[in-house]
């Protein structure tokens, strides 16, 4: 993580997937919407990438290839949610 002037934190999301997928962002930061941030693919080391600011705080997030909602592997906080899965944690 990356500190801003303005408190908050920029942020480095990274979900593997195969070149070629729509792979997005969504948490509580952007109210769960599916597709509001979009994740580019780096065909050097094979992930999709998304940096975002984020206040100080915890936030729950989910990835979404494809349309398949899928949590962070690389992320070892995660908790239950309303939908009967994890989300993972990240706290700035």
């Amino acid at each position: 993580m990356k500190k801003t002037s303005k408190g908050g934190h920029t942020v480095m999301f990274q979900m593997a997937a195969e070149p070629g997928m729509e792979v997005y962002l969504a948490g509580t930061f952007n109210a769960w919407n599916p597709t509001a941030n979009p994740m580019r693919h780096n065909p050097a080391n094979g992930h999709y990438q998304a940096a975002l600011r984020l206040p100080p705080g915890r936030h729950e997030y989910k990835f979404v290839v494809g349309g398949e909602w899928r949590l962070d592997p690389a992320c070892p906080d995660s908790v239950p949610n309303d939908q009967g899965s994890l989300n993972s944690v990240i706290t700035v």
